[in-house]
């Protein structure tokens, strides 16, 4: 039987991993190299954006005077425009058509209302007929005044009769001529006449007044139905109407020989002449706005100012109506609702840290920008204040001399850095 080999084999232990030289040093390099892999990532991951920078815009951190101001639109209005009405139910007949020239008296349309015509003759006949009756009143009051004289006066000479009568008798009583009864008849004819005389006087004073009363009666009624067939002629008047300014005719509300009801529009007149300028506002500058205000208006390429004149209280469809009236001579050429277009200047604020205005303002809040520096854009967190219509105030975040990107941001795609190449 032969023997096998075990005897004579020896176990031999086995190196451990770590005493493996070349082993850890390739598992070092790996980790090296993993880790510079990691951060060229980064760099690369933060970097990676490379843009033309013809396809953005750049702008100057610079310090000055901002001033505030919000552009809006706006139309021509007219300052004096009135609307005429019918003043009763009557048939139109126009005389002008839309868009005619007319000066103020000029007839624009005539009312038929047999109902106003009739109202009239009818107050006419009644001021007729009450002036007669003043008339025939001042006929009986004088004559009445003749007749109440008349009895004074024949009262007055019967006294005086009596007084002469009792005057003889008052000179021959003492040589018994008459009898003392005659005497005495004597005297009370002579007070009785005084009385009566007295009595008479009072009478016609009484009849003076009551005729007088009476005449003023019938006076005052004929003054009230003057009035009132003075209004029914200016009723009647009111029915050939007239243009109350100077201007064109804006709309016609109605056809021509049509019957319409009182109060109905007619017409509406335009005064070319006084045009103001209405500006839809949105209402978030509302609060910023006073009357007084500084406007700048360009209409037509042309620009001219004006001052805010009206600010309507109410709000519509997130917007505030305002009025601006021109400041000095109104430029010539302008029509009625003509589109033009505002700059209200709010605030001037100087000796602030401005940057030219861009779409960076609405990305991101405009809490974001980003600063160049030998041709990388990096972004930076900032803080806006103040905005006008070319400009932005900084608050903090940037200083005097930053080169910021503007407008072209959205390509940037929020990245840290962005490389910019020519």
């Amino acid at each position: 039987m032969i023997r096998d080999t075990s005897g004579q084999d020896a176990v031999i232990a086995a190196v451990p991993v770590w005493r493996q030289k070349k082993l850890v040093v390739g598992i070092v390099l790996a980790l090296v190299l993993l880790i510079a892999c990691f951060f060229l990532f980064r760099a690369f991951a933060n970097g990676s954006k490379s843009i033309n920078a013809s396809r953005i815009k750049i702008a100057q951190v610079t310090r000055g005077t901002l001033v505030r101001d919000v552009a809006v639109n706006g139309r021509m209005v007219a300052a004096i425009s009135p609307t005429l009405y019918s003043t009763a139910s009557s048939t139109v007949t126009l005389k002008v058509k839309a868009g005619d020239m007319v000066k103020k008296g000029d007839i624009v349309a005539e009312l038929e209302s047999p109902d106003l015509t009739n109202l009239l003759k009818r107050e006419q006949a009644n001021y007729d007929q009450l002036e007669a009756e003043v008339a025939r009143q001042k006929i009986l009051a004088r004559k009445q005044k003749l007749i109440a004289r008349r009895d004074a006066d024949q009262a007055e000479i019967e006294r005086i009769t009596a007084a002469r009568t009792f005057e003889r008798f008052e000179k021959a009583g003492p040589s018994g001529v008459i009898s003392k009864i005659d005497y005495m008849r004597a005297q009370d004819a002579l007070k009785t006449a005084e009385i009566r005389a007295k009595h008479a006087e009072a009478a016609t004073s009484l009849e003076n007044e009551d005729v007088d009363l009476n005449l003023k009666t019938k006076s005052a009624q004929l003054e009230q139905q003057r009035l009132v067939r003075d209004d029914a002629k200016r009723k009647v008047e009111e029915l050939r109407l007239k243009a109350p300014v100077d201007g064109m005719v804006g709309t016609l509300s109605v056809a021509n020989r049509s019957v319409v009801a009182a109060n109905t529009a007619l017409m509406t007149l335009v005064d070319l002449s006084q045009l103001e300028v209405e500006l839809e506002i949105p209402e978030t500058y509302v609060a910023d706005l006073g009357l007084g205000m500084t406007a700048e208006i360009t209409i037509n390429g042309v620009t001219t100012k004006g001052k805010l004149s009206a600010l309507s209280p109410e709000v519509v469809k997130n917007q505030v109506l305002a009025r601006v009236r021109f400041d000095g001579a109104q430029p010539s050429g302008l029509r009625q609702s003509q589109r033009v277009s505002a700059r209200l200047l709010i605030e001037e604020k100087p000796n602030v840290l401005m940057l030219a205005r861009g779409p960076f303002v609405e990305s991101e809040g405009g809490r974001f920008v980003y600063v160049v520096d030998n041709n990388v854009a990096t972004r930076r967190p900032f803080k806006l204040g103040a905005t006008s219509i070319s400009a932005v105030e900084i608050v903090e975040g940037l200083k005097v001399g930053d080169k910021v990107v503007v407008a072209g941001t959205d390509q940037f795609e929020n990245a840290e850095k962005v490389s910019l190449n020519n």
